[in-house]
Order: structure tokens, then sequence, then C-alpha cells
């Protein structure tokens, strides 16, 4: 089967639900989409003839290196730095295009695809692109793979399995060699079972192809089989590679520090040359230095804190154009860690000072904090009012998502009740201690825990929520090494298929278990069953019983869906429903070579 532009038959089996689901929601928001410009056409402060692009965030960029990318901070410069081999086609999150790829082949059992690679494509350094890059770059991805990138999904499609060789003893050299090799020029995968999913799984940032000369050169693994397993493993995040990136992107990097990373455009791109000559993305963690910098022109766009900010300070306000009722394809809970490591936990005991490491592997523990989050509060003062209570961590524009199901509820008296039981009546007895932290200068997180923190101190004296403040990349560190007790964890699709976010939340295996420590052996059992059949309809029934039993064991507490809105400035120009796309990390849903500045 040959396919230039479009998904392989199975995933179209698997995703054609997810293009339905995503067609009924806009045409319900349609009618409600906004887009609104100020009448004033006065030039802006950057001036009217401005060639750079200027964001502002409280965000820092933990990595450049696409092996390891695995946030929306590093994503939105490394998707513009790198290209991929298959892209997303306009604003469809299944529909998929040929990148550095202009066509492929995929064999009738579904385990052999062969790619054609693009011609006259340079990197950055100056080299150019060939076949071995591509291989190479698969290869590094399989051999480093880490819980800290996206590799696993890459893994479990060509290796079978989600770990690397440290953690798997099955995992050879063979077996990396013989799943992604050139065939005189062609890129060859070699999958041991069909995976309907694998395309679009090549369209993840973290699959962009890499400088392998470049890479070699500066110190990276030289991809050989005599020093592979010196690479198994190995943290990318401050790999030679991202600090000195080479890719095929239309831009290229100029510097990167503490506070600012610049970028422009590359002369020698292959494809169409970008409007925007010249890209700015300054770290400004406090929100009143950058909404007063976007209210002057003086940055196109900005980090705004979220809905109430836009509602209340910018909406209506001259030379800024808002874009509301955008797809919400994300899925956010706080997550409860029922064997805490390190010193968040206090004194270790219930003894009113802090907690036991396992106090979250009580399920009335988890029950009284599910009860005790006010669901629509949060909606009303966070959300302005939009978006509908989750009863699953599953977009509800995703196929596998079934609205029927009841929302858990917010009632304190239950919350009350459930405490009352908990381990044994000590919680209510001697009450608790509990350390949250939260991403410094997020609106919306801080808000969440400071509701959440009113409600179960309201319960019971003796009950205590101490909130923090932390930097995003330490919070992701200590997320992911089981030092957080809670977090508020969330998830953008990195391809087009349920099992991308239920696998991720909900399985034993998932990459969020760092954060979770438990094990269900009956969700994980559906999970796999669910993730290894064709038959829709199956895999619908096997999720609903995942959200029945996931619900009843309150393993998360659930944010509502959340409808996208962004403003810029009118000078900026290339962004509307029509083209954002929500599996690009950049906030206007394009990439920077799309957007226009005038």
């Amino acid at each position: 089967m040959k396919h230039n532009f479009k998904l392989g038959a199975l995933a179209l089996t698997t995703l054609a639900l997810t293009l339905a689901a995503c067609d009924n929601k806009k045409s319900e928001t349609t009618t409600s989409t906004t887009t609104e410009t100020s009448t004033d056409s006065s030039t802006t402060a950057a001036g009217s003839k401005s060639t750079t692009l200027v964001v502002q965030s409280s965000a820092d960029i933990p990595t450049m290196d696409p092996g390891t990318t695995y946030d929306t901070s590093s994503g939105q410069v490394v998707e513009n730095l790198y290209e991929t081999l298959v892209t997303y086609k306009g604003n469809s999150l299944t529909e998929l295009e040929p990148l550095l790829a202009t066509e492929w082949t995929e064999s009738e059992d579904g385990r052999e695809y062969r790619f054609t690679l693009r011609d006259g494509v340079k990197f950055h350094s100056g080299n150019t692109m060939t076949c071995a890059d591509a291989e190479y770059t698969f290869r590094r991805n399989l051999v480093t793979n880490t819980a800290e990138s996206g590799n696993w999904f890459l893994s479990e499609s060509l290796l079978g399995t989600a770990s690397n060789a440290n953690d798997d003893k099955s995992i050879t050299w063979a077996k990396i060699s013989s799943a992604v090799r050139c065939d005189e020029g062609t890129l060859v995968f070699t999958l041991p079972k069909a995976d309907p999913a694998f395309i679009s799984k090549l369209a993840y940032t973290g699959q962009s192809i890499v400088d392998s000369a470049h890479a070699k050169e500066i110190g990276e693994w030289d991809g050989t089989e005599s020093t592979w397993k010196e690479a198994v493993g190995k943290d990318l995040t401050g790999s030679p590679l991202a600090q000195n990136p080479s890719g095929t992107g239309a831009y290229k990097l100029l510097n990167k520090d503490a506070n600012a990373v610049t970028a422009q455009a590359f002369a020698d791109y292959w494809g169409e040359k970008p409007a925007i000559q010249n890209v700015l993305l300054q770290k400004v963690p406090e929100q009143a230095p950058r909404l007063q910098a976007f209210e002057k022109g003086d940055a196109d766009i900005v980090e705004t804190g979220g809905r109430p900010i836009i509602e209340s300070q910018l909406r209506g306000k001259p030379g800024i154009v808002i874009v509301d009722d955008l797809p919400d394809t994300s899925a956010f809970g706080i997550s409860m860690n029922h064997a805490i490591k390190g010193d968040v936990v206090g004194s270790g005991k219930l003894d009113g000072k802090g907690i036991p490491a396992n106090f979250f592997s009580d399920v009335d523990v988890r029950r009284g904090f599910v009860a005790a989050f006010n669901v629509p509060q949060y909606i009303e003062e966070v959300q302005s009012g939009k978006g509908e209570p989750r009863n699953f961590l599953l977009p509800d524009t995703f196929p596998g998502y079934n609205k029927d199901l009841e929302a858990p509820k917010f009632d304190l008296e239950a919350a009350k009740a459930s405490f009352q039981k908990a381990w044994g009546g000590e919680v209510w007895k001697n009450g608790f201690l509990l350390n949250v932290s939260y991403r410094a200068n997020s609106i919306p997180a801080q808000t969440g825990m400071e509701m959440l923190k009113k409600n179960i101190e309201s319960i019971n004296p003796k009950f205590r929520v101490n909130l923090v403040a932390k930097e995003w990349s330490k919070l992701l560190e200590d997320g992911n090494e089981g030092k957080e007790a809670m977090v508020m964890t969330g998830w953008a699709p990195d391809y087009a298929d349920p099992d991308n976010f239920v696998h991720t939340f909900y399985s034993s295996e998932g990459y969020y278990q760092p954060r979770l420590n438990f094990k269900d052996e009956q969700i994980d059992a559906w999970i796999n069953e669910a993730r290894s059949t064709t038959d829709t309809d199956r895999r619908n029934e096997l999720y609903t019983n995942i959200a029945k039993r996931a619900m009843d064991q309150a393993y998360f507490i659930m944010m509502p869906s959340n409808p996208g809105i962004l403003a810029h400035r009118e000078a900026l120009g290339g962004i509307s429903q029509d083209t954002f796309n929500p599996m690009l990390s950049f906030p206007t849903g394009t990439l920077w070579k799309n957007l226009t500045k005038s």
C-alpha cells in the first residue's frame, strides 16, 4: 500500500472516529468562536515593519535535544529548529502529509514501512541530509530511551517494549539495527507486529531528524555497535546536541541563555522561506511585566495566565486579537503519589506534622481529596464558565470517551465521611500536614491548588496543606523522580489514539507512574487488550470499564475540559481556528514559518 499523504488503512480504521469527533466539536463551537480585533490602527511599539517575533513566557526551556524533548516549552523551539518525516496537515489531528519524507509504502501485514527521503535538504551545519541521518536518529532514540523522553512509544512499536536495554535485557543491537536501517538510500522500519498508530507516532517532535555527522563531531554517541551499550538510557537534557543543535528546520538557533532564546531564519532552508526573519523567546517570570509588554506591542505573544486574564484585562484592548473556542485535546488531573520519595512527607507519620510515604495508597484518602475539589467553581473562576467536568483523563473529542458516565461530584460531606474512614480513623484523629508543589507563575495551577487547600482545611482543623511554587523544570524533575506528593499533571497527545492518554495516566507501566506508584491489575489487563485490538466497539467498551473503575478508586482529581483561547498582537498574521493544530507546541498552533508580521 502506498501512502503519500494519509495514514495507512489500519490507522484510519482506528482513528476515523477521532476526526469525526473533532469535526463534531468544531461544529458545536463554530457559532460561538470569536475573533476580535481592535479598530485602533496605530503602529505598535515594536514597529509595523518589524521582522522579529517576540514571545514572553514564565517557563524555562529544559532542552533542545529532540531525543529527549517531552514538554511543550522545549517542544515549541525544537519543532521549529528540526523536522520530522511526516507532519499533520493543516488543523487535522489525523491526516498526515510528507515533510522530510516524500512518500512511503506499507507492507500488507503492516510490519514494514519504506520511506523515500527528500533530496537537497541541508542541516544548519551545512551538511546534506541523507538516509544515514534518519537511521542514526531513530537508533539513537531507541538506545537512549529514558522516562524523560517520548521514545517509549517508538520503542513499543519497533522493539515490542517501552523499556531500554538496561531494563529489558531482550533488547540487543541486532534488534535495534534491524528495526531501522537504510536500504540503498531508502529508510526501512521493521515492526514485530502491526501498529495502526505507527505513522502518527513519527510526526511527534521528538522523532525529528538530527544531523548525525554534527552530533558525532560534538561528542554525541557515535552510532556504532561497539559503543551502543554505553549510551543506553543516557540523559540527553543537557547534551552537546541540546547546547549546539543542527536541524533542517526553517529556523536555526543563534543563542540560548537563562533568560532568552534567539533564532534566525535559515537561509538554506529547503522549503518556502519564512516571512518572519528573527524569533526572540524571553523568560519573564512575573505576569504583570508580560502583560504590560503585550499591551504596548513590545511582545507579539505572551503567557497571559489563562482565560480569566484575557477576558478581564485584554479583551477589547487596542491592537489585540482574541481567538476563542480552540479545540481542547489535552487532559489534566492532580496525581496522588502512593509511594512518595524524599523529604516532602515531613515527619513521615500521621502525627499532624507530616504524612506517611504511602498516605495516598488508602482509597478513602483519595476519595476524600476527589470529593473536596470543586470542579464547577474551577470552571467559573479559572475558565470563565467554559468547559465541562470530566469522567476520564481522555479528551472528550477522542474515541473511547463515554459522555454518558457521570463525573465525580464536589461534596464536602462525602469527603468528610471518607477521611473519617481513612487509615482506620487515624487521619481524622491526628490530622496531617501535606506539602504540595505547583508550577511557579501558573495562575490556573496556583488557583486550583489554593481551592483544594481551602476545602481540605475546612473539613478538619487538623488538616493542613502547605503550597510551594516551583520552577517548571524542577517540578518536572521532582515529579518524575517520585518526590512530589501531588502534581497537577497534564498531557497533550503525542499521536492521535486514546491509548496515548489511557496508558500514560492509568497503566502501571505508563509514563506518569513515577508520580503515581500504583498498580491496578484489572485496569492493566483492560489497557493491554485495548491496545492490541482494532475492534473499535470493543476498545470503547474497555475504555468505559477503565473509566468506571478509575473513578471508583479515585486515582486522580480530574480537571475539566478547557476550550482554548489565545491573544496576539494584530500585527501577527496566520493565526485562526482554521490554522490552529493542537498537536503543535507553540501557543498559536502553528509553526513560526507560517506566521507573518506587518
